[in-house]
């Protein structure tokens, strides 16, 4: 970027990213999963799952609060160089990035289900609540702040990874009408301008 800039994606965009696909992919999985016995039968695999899903949108969604609520206090402010990128292109990166994740978690969540019915495409759609449980947890954060979190791309890595990772040291903040997302990543209804 010239003069020192950065490009800039959402904090909430990337947390939420994954969270549609893998709704859907585990709503499925547990509709064809509910169609065999399996060993524990179709039952206890229906219960099995209904309990994950809670688990595991629970864990989702409060995992590394306290490292986000860190980043979020110490958010400085976007410079006049920094490149804020659009909602689309960085779901779209995120989603290419993990494609073959989100293959393999389904093929995983298809062949449990000959053993606990149900249970592999709940864990998937648990995933997905949780994802977007954090990412509103998140918006609900920018509007107490009256700020937009921004985190840096080259710091997300090439698979567009966890905007609270290592590599991340800091986040950048803008003011509400900054980007096409609103608060919590959601996309804007109507969209306002690109820059601050």
């Amino acid at each position: 970027m010239g003069r020192g800039g950065h490009g800039l994606v959402r904090v909430p965009v990337v947390v939420r990213a994954g969270a549609a696909p893998l709704w859907w992919l585990g709503v499925v999985a547990a509709g064809v999963g509910a169609l065999p016995d399996g060993v524990t039968g179709r039952r206890i695999g229906v219960l099995t799952g209904a309990a994950l899903f809670i688990v595991v949108a629970a864990v989702v969604a409060y995992a590394r609060r306290k490292r986000y609520d860190v980043l979020a206090r110490e958010a400085t402010r976007a410079g006049k160089y920094d490149v804020l990128q659009s909602r689309s292109v960085t779901v779209r990166n995120w989603r290419r990035g993990h494609r073959w994740w989100l293959a393999a978690a389904f093929l995983a969540a298809l062949g449990t289900a000959f053993a606990v019915p149900v249970a592999g495409g709940a864990v998937l759609a648990g995933v997905a609540a949780g994802l977007w449980a954090k990412a509103a947890w998140l918006g609900r954060r920018e509007r107490d702040g009256d700020v937009l979190l921004w985190v840096r791309v080259d710091w997300l890595g090439r698979r567009a990874g966890a905007p609270a990772g290592k590599p991340v040291k800091g986040y950048r903040s803008t003011g509400v009408a900054a980007g096409d997302a609103a608060p919590g990543g959601a996309r804007r209804t109507a969209a306002a301008g690109a820059r601050r």
